[in-house]
């Protein structure tokens, strides 16, 4: 039996296939432990979720500590193979009917569930990230307002954001400096040029994949994979799409950093430039194989070193 359970903020609708028995219930803990109890009774080989911004957070933890298996798919993927098996409307029960086939189907590789400490670790990298993101369009309104007393305004939140900024760094800092594997990790990260703390923490919490996978399968994972578009004795241009793009976008800025100071990354950036390619292409590569350093770094738990990197 494989099952697809739509999400939204007040309600789960449950596909069970190839039954085709469908029900709904409240997306709270009265409706949670009904749901639990039914699937936990049926036994099925596979549950698949799409990932709604947390609202599905509670029941894919409830179900998981009951060993029941749990896949949290990326929304677009599963809306991309409903159109491709001809459902073309919509509803929250035609959603859930095309999250069950695509279990069925597809079979996607159920996630473990992340312990308290690194959902909080998790949380709050998360949090810096929005946080910054604000002070950021703050500073734009900034550049732009020409009213004093707006200006003013503005500058104060700018501070306030700041502030809270730094409180959440010191909470993450105090977080993995009470954790060994944590500490271990993000020292063993930042000792590669152009990694810096922000990156490291990153990795740790929304990229527990790494050290786990193969130099393409991290690649496919996070997005920096490239692909083939041809036709025919068309040769088309390869390029970089899906993944994790929160991911995608830290490890390309912190490559940005790494041709200018890594002695493995800067030496490989120029050769491409000199074989002729444009700039932001290389740039992908070298983000590529900046991604499979770190994934052989935490694989083997090796500090890194020229040597070391080579071989990755």
């Amino acid at each position: 039996m494989f099952v697809g359970i739509d999400v939204s903020k007040s309600r789960l609708d449950v596909h069970l296939r190839p039954s085709g028995e469908e029900w709904s219930v409240s997306n709270d803990e009265q409706g949670h432990a009904e749901l639990v109890s039914r699937l936990v009774g049926d036994g099925p080989e596979l549950v698949v979720v799409e990932a709604t911004g947390g609202y599905q957070a509670t029941i894919v933890a409830e179900l998981t500590v009951r060993d029941v298996r749990v896949a949290v798919v990326n929304p677009r993927q599963v809306r991309d193979f409903a159109k491709a098996t001809g459902r073309l409307a919509k509803t929250d029960s035609i959603d859930a009917a095309a999250l069950a086939h695509f279990a069925e189907a597809i079979r996607p590789e159920p996630r473990p569930l992340l312990d308290g400490h690194t959902q909080e670790l998790q949380a709050l990298v998360t949090r810096r990230r929005q946080l910054i993101d604000m002070r950021t369009g703050e500073m734009n309104r900034l550049e732009t307002c020409r009213v004093e007393r707006v200006r003013k305004d503005i500058q104060k939140t700018i501070a306030w954001l700041t502030r809270r900024i730094g409180q959440v760094d010191d909470d993450t800092d105090k977080m993995i400096r009470n954790t060994p594997l944590w500490r271990e990790r993000e020292d063993l990260l930042s000792t590669v040029g152009g990694v810096g703390k922000t990156t490291a923490r990153t990795l740790l919490t929304q990229l527990p994949e790494l050290g786990q996978l193969n130099r393409r399968e991290i690649a496919a994972l996070v997005g920096l994979a490239p692909f083939n578009n041809d036709s025919g004795k068309r040769t088309g241009q390869r390029s970089i799409r899906g993944g994790r793009p929160e991911i995608r976008s830290m490890i390309y800025m912190a490559t940005v950093s790494a041709v200018r100071c890594n002695p493995q990354i800067r030496p490989f950036y120029q050769r491409l430039l000199a074989a002729g390619k444009r700039p932001k292409v290389a740039l992908i590569a070298c983000a590529r194989k900046l991604l499979t350093v770190l994934n052989a770094m935490v694989k083997t738990n090796t500090v890194w070193s020229f040597d070391a990197a080579k071989a990755a």
